[in-house]
């Protein structure tokens, strides 16, 4: 427990991630994301040598804690927004879907050939369009990107604005008072809007509390770019965890998971399904694989075994098919 980074700085105001707008953004957005349950277990802190405390982000209409930051972002959209294009791999597509519905914006989602079929169809039963582009999620970012600057629709980008990362921040906000002595939060690491808002708030209210981004050893883009203090592309992401399968990051997320991010590790395809067994086992918790990787880190790096520990399960949009797969050794 004692190596456990102790980078305590406080929040500093100059920072791109305001705590007073994640205070404000919990009284605006839609009640149905918020006031999330915690659970704990003695089994699963006896498996992973460390006391953990889960926020369970799956039981909302969109199985996932998308829903925060996007609702954020809409109800900032100008009064005379009516198309809207994104790239996803299904969660983020699934909260814009669900945050626009009946809103009169039409949205269309870029998603990659490979994307998962149940987040496809939960997009498409909001009542947004999916067009299935390119081999992974970037392929289909850029072709999203393209289709905004053809049409002139607006371009929402995950994490690439405030607003994501205040209403993801929200979760920090509920989690540092349902669980105030957290020595640490393990967050997952994708395009940054999570692991930033919840950098920025623990900064604020519990500086002493490290918050440590998780990314797969398949998709190490935000980690090596977190190491090398610039942006670093790779040539591929290659997980199970398709949530955050990125290898192209986006400028603000990475600059504001810089400035509030204690760490980032890294941890195996392995390590990751054992986590979504014994999250299943100890919690009795359906999860998708980014919604386990703090929990696999616990298993993975040592230096964590001992500590008081907040994880994040993220989402939960699996098939039945998938999760008796995955529960399988």
């Amino acid at each position: 427990m004692d190596r456990v980074p102790r980078d305590v700085r406080p929040y500093d105001p100059g920072w791109l991630i305001n705590p007073d707008r994640i205070f404000a953004a919990a009284a605006s957005i839609d009640p149905v994301f918020l006031n999330t349950p915690v659970a704990r277990r003695s089994e699963l802190d006896d498996a992973v040598g460390a006391r953990v405390v889960a926020k369970v982000e799956t039981l909302n209409p969109i199985k996932c804690f998308k829903g925060r930051g996007t609702d954020h972002y809409v109800r900032s959209l100008p009064s005379t927004a009516r198309r809207l294009v994104t790239a996803s791999a299904g969660n983020f597509g699934q909260a814009l879907a669900y945050c626009t519905r009946g809103s009169g914006i039409a949205v269309t989602v870029f998603a990659s050939e490979a994307a998962s079929p149940v987040k496809m169809a939960a997009i498409r039963r909001f009542g947004a369009q999916v067009r299935l582009v390119g081999s992974d999620f970037d392929e289909a970012k850029a072709a999203a990107r393209e289709h905004a600057h053809l049409t002139g629709d607006i371009f929402a980008e995950d994490s690439a604005e405030a607003s994501y990362a205040e209403g993801a921040g929200t979760i920090a906000l509920e989690l540092a008072a349902q669980a105030p002595d957290l020595d640490l939060v393990l967050v997952p690491l994708g395009n940054g809007a999570l692991a930033a808002g919840i950098g920025a708030w623990m900064r604020h209210a519990s500086p002493g509390t490290a918050v440590i981004g998780v990314v797969a050893d398949g998709a190490a883009a935000m980690k090596l770019s977190f190491e090398q203090r610039t942006a670093v592309e790779t040539a591929t992401a290659r997980t199970v965890a398709d949530g955050i399968a990125i290898r192209v990051p986006v400028a603000f997320g990475l600059a504001s998971c810089l400035q509030t991010l204690t760490a980032v590790v890294s941890v195996s395809d392995d390590a990751i399904l054992a986590a979504v067994r014994l999250i299943y086992e100890t919690l009795g918790l359906v999860v998708e694989p980014s919604a386990a990787v703090g929990l696999a880190a616990l298993s993975t790096h040592t230096q964590f075994r001992g500590a008081r520990v907040g994880t994040i399960m993220c989402g939960a949009n699996v098939t039945p098919a998938q999760h008796r797969q995955w529960l399988r050794p």
